[in-house]
Parts: structure tokens; sequence; C-alpha cells
């Protein structure tokens, strides 16, 4: 699959897509980790198998595969727009560019009203530095 570089202008046309699919994402993230709480504890203070022998948890286990099936669309969705997730809960999010046949990464945090930044592709987040309009 050939790689897509994206314009400033193009990644930022995207944001409101993006942003919705991070939003949504960060909310099943943190239900699934509250879930997965309640379940260890309830597994540590309840019989694991019921009477008849049947697994007591089997519901809440379905709960928590379908919150990762969900958690993986939508990081394919935004995979599928060019975007790549770096940090699902401080939403930092890159977009691959060239700038000056360099390869970059256009850096968007959540918060920021539009793209303002890029590193370097092995710098990192530390390395942002600021787009020249």
């Amino acid at each position: 699959m050939t790689r897509k570089y994206f314009t400033p202008e193009e990644a930022n046309a995207l944001l409101p897509s993006v942003k919705q699919d991070l939003e949504k994402l960060q909310q099943t993230k943190r239900e699934f980790e509250l879930k997965y709480r309640e379940l260890q504890q309830l597994k540590e203070n309840t019989t694991y198998a019921s009477v008849t022998g049947e697994d007591s948890f089997f519901e809440q286990e379905c709960e928590l595969e379908f919150m990762q099936i969900e958690a993986k669309s939508l990081i394919d969705s935004l995979g599928m727009k060019g975007a790549e997730i770096k940090d699902i809960d401080r939403g930092l999010i890159d977009f691959p560019a060239r700038i000056g046949g360099e390869d970059v990464l256009l850096c968007w945090m959540q918060g920021e009203e539009s793209i303002r930044y890029y590193h370097g592709v092995s710098d990192g987040f530390a390395g942002r530095k600021r787009l020249d309009s």
C-alpha cells in the first residue's frame, strides 16, 4: 500500500472526523478499563463457576470483547484516513507529510484548534517544530 502524504490543509480538513473517532475511542477505552476492573474484583470475590458449571462471567467478558472490537474498528477508521495514533489518552495524532523533500509527521494534540506543528519521523512529540505559514 502506498503511503499517503498530507499537506497541512488536507490534514486540517480531516480533523473534525479524526476528533470524533478519537473521542469515541477514548470513551470506549475508559469504559473498558472500568468494566475490566469491576470484573476482576467480582472474580476475586465470587466463585468462578456457578452450581451448574456455567461461566458466571460470560456476559461481562462478552461486553469487554465487544468493546475491544469497537476500539479496533475506531483505530482502523483513523488508519484508513491516514492518521497515526500516537497516544490515545493524550490525544496525539500524526499525519505523514513531506517538508523540504524530507519525510516528517504533522503533529496534532487534542485541544489544539488546528495542526500547527510537525516533527521528524524518529523525533517524536518532544521534537515538535512550528509549521511556517
